[in-house]
């Protein structure tokens, strides 16, 4: 799908708010309500817009430490890959999870209420999942930016 300038300001106001009404969403991007309804449709329809999201504020639900887990695995044969990522996408505190090329297999995103909280999950599911051989956690001292944002150009 080739997007043009309206699509990508579209694509830019809804993900700064996803609530925006139709209305004031086609003000921001100068169109009329009905066209920019229709653009709005046909960009969730392409898959270009997957779905719409409350982002939270993880400290404020009791989930305040975000670590990042290297995971290395026994072997790269499609069955211990995919048997380790099936495994991960059933936990719900892996909000990310990404195989790498380079130094370990994969990396992971894992957001758990505290430290202890995540020495439990690390012993208890993510080193107990078949074909792991080694675990090595990065615990970031401050958040200096973090967006869900795409740099859509508009």
């Amino acid at each position: 799908m080739i997007l043009d300038s309206i699509d990508r300001r579209i694509l830019a106001a809804l993900q700064r708010d996803g609530r925006l009404q139709n209305v004031e969403l086609a003000k921001q991007v100068g169109l009329s309500p009905s066209p920019c309804l229709r653009r709005v449709r046909r960009l969730e329809e392409a898959g270009v817009i997957k779905r719409y999201v409350a982002l939270l504020d993880p400290a404020k639900i009791g989930l305040g430490l975000t670590v990042f887990a290297r995971v290395w695995l026994t072997g790269q044969d499609e069955e211990t890959t995919s048997g380790f990522m099936e495994e991960v996408r059933q936990m719900p505190q892996v909000v990310e999870c990404h195989l790498m090329a380079g130094d370990c297999d994969f990396l992971l995103r894992v957001v758990v209420a505290n430290l202890e909280a995540y020495r439990r999950f690390q012993i208890e599911h993510l080193g107990r999942i078949k074909g792991v051989r080694n675990i090595k956690t990065d615990i970031p001292m401050q958040v200096v930016k973090t967006s869900a944002e795409l740099p859509v150009g508009a």
